[in-house]
Formats: structure tokens, sequence, C-alpha cells
């Protein structure tokens, strides 16, 4: 069965040649780490040392992934701070937020793709004695070859989305077997939920292996205020703009709901601004675009000079930069987390959160389903299910304080009352680096 899985994965790949090309040279994407993650330059590993203990290596296919494994990364660190700790991501975005926010990681890299030459090759260069993939990144050839070599991988986070779940049942009589036996090479799943550690004893994992931790993401904590944040905040007191509304993590086909929800917001009070962030850079001049073709003002991040002001007649700051979100979210009387108007599965709603902004969100929210039912269950957010109902909620959120600062206050509590899994995870994980784990 690997044979005919390598042999799919280089037919897809010779089948999306064209596309990465396309891509890479119009959008510099893909091509600029394809030697890297087809394992043919270990640049970004060559400093590792080449003797001492092998290295902790934290894989975070994506920004949200990566996001939640901070805190994990920083208290491995200073638990074994003589051990090299590595991170890889898949996307270019990631990958450029690990710089920025894992600066005490030794080395940043993409991970490979999963050809065993290419795996092969980064964990010789690599070295680790263990391996923690967040979430449920499965693939095949690499934890064949980790589990070769005698190298542990532990899922953390791991969790089984609903859709992923309904696809894996409706073929598993063709692909059960094999992915029973791909799980085997796993050491540990460190699970969210109780569903999803049923779901992966469903799938084969051996059940001695799956634990429930809960999820990272609540471990997070907010950001300290960037300058820009601050400068922003000037900007609205010294205009008098009222209400702010922040749009968080927009995806393709929602930026049209979102600015019908604006629309209703700004009827009520013309001094309105929005703020809204595109879930990916690749939706920065498309979602711009938008917002000027339905007749807003709108300015950019990336065009705003610290040293002048927000422009009077601005309707709508489209907020196109990675990392400053979560930090918006302080500054908004009414909070919107997209990816979730449309069939994308949801976004962390625990941002606004943080700051005691309860969450609005789409019915779209797979990917956060038990996150979402509790702050519904507690009253600590509100689910729509278009951008005229979003209008309308963001209204009666702004309109009624009282209503506005309760549910922002039970989402804060719900946030902090859901801490633990990264001690959880932390104390699992050492028992395999101690050696210490019992026998399965």
């Amino acid at each position: 069965m690997y044979v005919i899985y390598s042999f799919l994965m280089g037919a897809a790949a010779l089948l999306l040649l064209p596309y990465w090309l396309v891509k890479g040279l119009r959008q510099r994407k893909y091509l600029s780490n394809l030697r890297e993650r087809l394992g043919l330059s270990t640049a970004s590993l060559d400093k590792l040392p080449a003797g001492g203990p092998g290295a902790i290596w934290i894989h975070a296919v994506s920004v949200g992934e990566l996001l939640s494994s901070i805190a994990l990364a920083k208290r491995l660190k200073e638990a074994y701070p003589n051990r090299p700790l590595v991170v890889s991501t898949t996307t270019i975005t990631a990958q450029s937020l690990a710089r920025e926010r894992l600066e005490f990681a030794d080395a940043v890299f993409y991970f490979p793709l999963d050809w065993s030459f290419s795996v092969r090759s980064v964990l010789r260069a690599v070295r680790p004695s263990l391996i923690v993939v967040l979430e449920t990144e499965i693939w095949p050839n690499f934890l064949r070859e980790a589990h070769k070599e005698g190298v542990p991988v532990i899922f953390a986070n791991a969790r089984i989305s609903d859709r992923s779940f309904a696809r894996f049942m409706r073929w598993k009589f063709l692909i059960g077997p094999f992915f029973a036996r791909i799980l085997q090479d796993a050491t540990l799943f460190l699970t969210q939920t109780p569903e999803d550690a049923k779901r992966l004893a469903e799938m084969g994992a051996p059940e001695a292996r799956v634990e429930v931790t809960g999820n990272l993401k609540y471990d997070g904590a907010p950001p300290e205020p960037g300058a820009f944040v601050g400068w922003l905040k000037e900007q609205i007191a010294m205009q008098e703009r009222w209400p702010v509304v922040v749009a968080g993590s927009v995806v393709a086909e929602e930026e049209e709901a979102v600015l019908a929800g604006f629309d209703i917001v700004q009827r009520q009070w013309r001094r309105a601004l929005l703020v809204m962030a595109p879930r990916k850079p690749d939706r920065f001049d498309a979602a711009a675009e938008i917002v000027s073709a339905g007749g807003w003002e709108v300015v950019r991040r990336s065009g705003l000079d610290p040293m002048s002001a927000l422009s009077e007649n601005a309707d709508v700051l489209v907020l196109d930069s990675i990392g400053e979100l979560a930090g918006i979210y302080a500054l908004a009387d009414a909070a919107f987390v997209g990816g979730s108007l449309v069939p994308a599965g949801g976004h962390n709603i625990l941002e606004p959160a943080w700051f005691s902004r309860p969450p609005v969100f789409g019915s779209s929210m797979e990917n956060f389903h038990e996150m979402a039912s509790q702050f519904l269950a507690a009253r600590a957010g509100i689910q729509v299910t278009s951008g005229t109902q979003l209008g309308r909620v963001w209204v009666q959120l702004i309109q009624d304080d009282a209503a506005r600062q309760r549910m922002g206050k039970a989402a804060r509590e719900l946030s902090e009352r859901n801490r633990g899994a990264t001690a959880r995870s932390l104390e699992r994980i050492k028992i395999e680096l101690n050696g210490t784990r019992p026998p399965s």
C-alpha cells in the first residue's frame, strides 16, 4: 500500500505542477521553498549542534496550529534547554510567524513533502529525539520513516473534524486497513475532546495510546499591544470614531456578507469604523478591491504611516498584515470571527474572548464544534447565518451595554476555565523524552 500511496503522491504532484509553477511565478509561492521541502536543502538546519542530545521537533502546518503551539514550545525549551528545539510549518504565512513569535527556537524550516527520500534527508539533518505534530497532520511515509528510526511521534491537540470523520467512514471499506496501519506508527495521541479520542480509536489508533488532554488553544495569552494597535487606538479616540467593529479571519466569498453587516451598522452610526482582517495574504488585494467596489473608502494597514493620521473619511481598514489581529480585538465594540459564514470550518473564537468581547460567528464551525457549543451554552457568543443577521446582532450588542458586558465576561471566564491542556500535554511529552513510558 505504501508503494501505491507514493505513486499517487507523485501522480498528484505532476498534475499540480502547472498550478504550482503559475502560483510560484506570479505570487512567489511554492518555488521558493521547494528544495527545502524535497529535502535537497537543509541549510536552515546546518547550525544545529552535531553532538549532544537529540532535538525536539514541533510541526505546525499553518497559522492556527502554530499559535496554539507557542506556549507548549516555550515550556519544552524551558524544561530542556540543552536540547535543540526546531519548528516546521507548511504554509508561508506560518513560516513567517514562526520566525517572529518563536525566536527561542534553534531552527525554523519547511516540513518535507511526504516522499521517503525527502523525509529521510530531513530526519538526518534534525536528528530528533521526539516529534510533536500539532492537531492531526497525518503523513504515512513521514510516520513510517520516523518509526524506522525509533523516533517517537506525538500528536498534540489532536482532533478529527465532522467532515474528516464522515469522509473516512464513507471510504473506510477501501482505506480503513491502510489507515489503521499508518496510525500504528504514532506513539501517542493527545486529543482535544473525548469525541476526538473515540473517532481516532474507530479509525484504527490503538486505544491505549489515545488520551484526552484538552484544547491547547485555551492556553493562549493576549498579545502585548504593539505599536500599531496603540497608534490606532489614539486615532480612534482623537477622531471620535465609534463604534469600531472588527471582522477577523475573513475568508474568500465572506467579504460581501461582512460588508452587508457593516452597512447596517453604518446606517445607524455614520462614524463607525470596520477593521476587516483577511485570513490569508492572498486575499489582501481582493478584499480591498471588494470594499472599494462597494462604495466605501478603504485604507490598508500596509499603506499607513504611523507618523500621520488615519483618514477622517475612512470607512474600512483592511488589516493586510500577519500577527496583529488578536490585539485589534481589544479595540472592538463588536467582533466577528470569520471562516464561518461560508463552509470553511470556522476559526478560533477565543481571541476576542481574551478581551471580554463576545464572539459572533457563523454556522460553519466544524473545526471548532466543541468550543462553539460551549460558548453558545454559556451565552458567551452568538451564532448568525447571514451578513444581514450579523449586522443586526452587531447593532444589538453596541446598543445594549449591559448585555455586551455580561456576555463578554462570560466569554472571558469560559476561556480561563478551560485552561490546562498545555500542562497536561507537557507532562506526557516529558514521559516520552525521559524514557519512562510504561509499555503499551
